[in-house]
């Protein structure tokens, strides 16, 4: 089947046009050439309990976050989630093509709403186990409310060959604090197409960390808007990517009220033909005085093969701000790793460890000792077992 006749079915199934590279947003990920089979809406599939248990407990975070809600196929899986789901209304207008899809096929999500001050983290677990071509989209909200403080945990995870949509909307309350650590490991034959919403009252703390490192092509969309004065909120990613793997992000920051700050900072790591992408822009709106926002993107390629482009951007209509942007690419270093070396340290090890240590950056936003622990772990195993597996 060629191309073009997978790229006619899909786009049908899809019911309007994919993304493609003369949209500016899209122009290092062309989803007409990329989405290479058709990926019909899922249908009903009766789910293996032991590949969900399996799978469930391929999780990082297995046996750290006590309370989870579980999503299998796009559908609340009631039998290993520890927490009901509430009813979910959240059903927003969408004008970009993806969320246009996600809105169209979204057949479940979570609805959570956070409440005082919660012990443990809550870990949602988004599984895909379709045997068949499918898309699995689900649509997500969030509310944390006024005064809360909560630890949020999003894993995706699966098996086979998938096109996994999620939409989250998360809205934060005035003075509440909310840790969202995400983490995309899913199968390496999927797609993985995400957009989160972020609105952000006055006085909020908000952590943001994505980790990416699964499928063979993965945008993800992120829109932070601050609606109230003196937030903190700190955004932060990691690539661990390998093969011929494709990971796009795109961020942007929308400083609406004076009196905030906001810091990105991704830590991306590409071996053999593995491309990566960062594109965040901060947008400080004319009354948004004393903005303090700044982002940094930093690359380390392992193969001459690799590849990582960053588009940083800054819009700035307010005259009493501190904003910038840096980005930076390159090899590990070679003292480093003979240093290494010469102390009895294999050269595989050296290279792992100084590969953790360059994402570790990234990984200490992350506040909960146990997810950041697990975080560094998959790190430093991840050079080598993607090799093996290679």
């Amino acid at each position: 089947m060629t191309t073009a006749l997978v790229r006619t079915i899909a786009e049908e199934a899809l019911g309007h046009s994919l993304p493609h590279r003369r949209m500016e947003d899209w122009r290092w990920t062309d989803l007409r050439q990329m989405i290479d089979k058709p990926y019909p809406p899922r249908q009903q599939v009766t789910e293996d309990v032991g590949e969900v248990e399996r799978l469930l407990k391929a999780s990082l975070f297995h046996g750290i976050a006590a309370t989870r809600m579980v999503f299998v196929n796009g559908a609340y899986d009631a039998a290993h989630s520890r927490r009901a789901n509430e009813a979910l209304a959240f059903r927003a207008e969408a004008t970009e093509p993806v969320q246009m899809m996600n809105a169209a096929f979204a057949t479940d999500g979570a609805h959570v709403t956070l409440s005082g001050n919660a012990d443990t983290p809550l870990e949602l677990v988004l599984i895909s186990t379709d045997a068949a071509p499918r898309t699995v989209a689900t649509r997500n909200l969030i509310e944390v409310e006024a005064g809360a403080s909560a630890t949020i945990i999003e894993t995706h995870i699966g098996e086979g060959s998938y096109l996994a949509n999620s939409v989250t909307e998360i809205r934060i309350g005035e003075g509440a604090r909310l840790d969202r650590v995400k983490v995309e490991l899913e199968a390496r034959e999927a797609i993985h197409l995400a957009h989160a919403h972020v609105t952000l009252a006055a006085n909020v703390t908000f952590r943001d960390f994505t980790l990416t490192s699964g499928a063979k092509l993965n945008r993800q969309n992120g829109t932070y808007t601050f609606l109230g004065e003196g937030t903190d909120a700190k955004i932060s990613g990691a690539y661990l990517l390998a093969g011929k793997q494709h990971a796009d992000s795109r961020l942007v920051v929308d400083h609406r009220v004076p009196n905030c700050a906001s810091r990105e900072l991704f830590k991306c790591v590409m071996d053999d033909h593995a491309r990566g992408i960062f594109q965040g822009k901060v947008i400080v709106q004319p009354h948004a005085q004393k903005t303090d926002g700044k982002q940094s993107s930093h690359a380390l390629l392992l193969s001459e093969t690799a590849e990582f482009d960053a588009k940083p951007e800054l819009e700035i209509y307010a005259d009493d701000v501190a904003c910038g942007h840096g980005a930076t690419s390159g090899d590990l270093n070679h003292d480093h790793v003979f240093y290494l070396k010469s102390r009895g340290i294999p050269e595989a090890e050296a290279k792992a460890m100084l590969i953790a240590a360059f994402v570790g950056e990234a990984f200490e936003m992350v506040a909960h000792d146990g997810i950041r622990e697990a975080l560094g772990d998959y790190a430093a195993r991840w050079l080598t077992e993607h090799r093996r597996a290679g």
